[in-house]
């Protein structure tokens, strides 16, 4: 299946239902609703747009992610990080591996950018890969002459 190398998505999209873990909610009763707008070729890699309504829960992260606040407010804290207050244009990001505890106030929209980590070396060999790509195949597919060709 083919895919563009060009996708363009609207914030406005019909979200689903996409429950908190019941054990990490810590006050309230918060309704979390996402959609899922783009994906990466290689599956690791999704844009999600969620909103949440008001509520206290943990945040337990098995991915990076980065998020960017569009609507409402949070109260974010982590070991070694005081509570804080985030809101409209704030952008967070969250390493693999981290907890958070989240206050929603009142609501929050987030678009997130979500990444499920590799381990380093296939990492430093996906990046040596796709650097010999750039260095040896055009933009259009064409692979470049070598020297001996030119």
């Amino acid at each position: 299946m083919s895919r563009a190398l060009i996708e363009i998505a609207n914030l406005n999209v019909e979200l689903a239902s996409a429950p908190i873990e019941p054990s990490w909610v810590i006050e309230g009763d918060p309704q979390a609703t996402s959609c899922t707008v783009s994906r990466s070729s290689d599956g690791l890699g999704c844009t999600i747009v969620w909103h949440c309504t008001e509520g206290k829960f943990n945040w337990y992260y098995d991915f990076d992610e980065t998020i960017l606040i569009l609507e409402g407010s949070i109260v974010l804290e982590s070991e070694g990080m005081p509570p804080k207050r985030y809101g409209a244009g704030d952008v967070i990001f969250f390493r693999d591996g981290a907890h958070a505890k989240w206050h929603v106030e009142g609501h929050v929209k987030k678009l997130a950018y979500c990444l499920k980590t590799q381990p380093y070396i296939l990492g430093l060999a996906a990046r040596v890969i796709n650097k010999l790509k750039r260095m040896f195949i055009t933009p259009d597919g064409r692979r470049t002459p070598s020297l001996a060709e030119a």
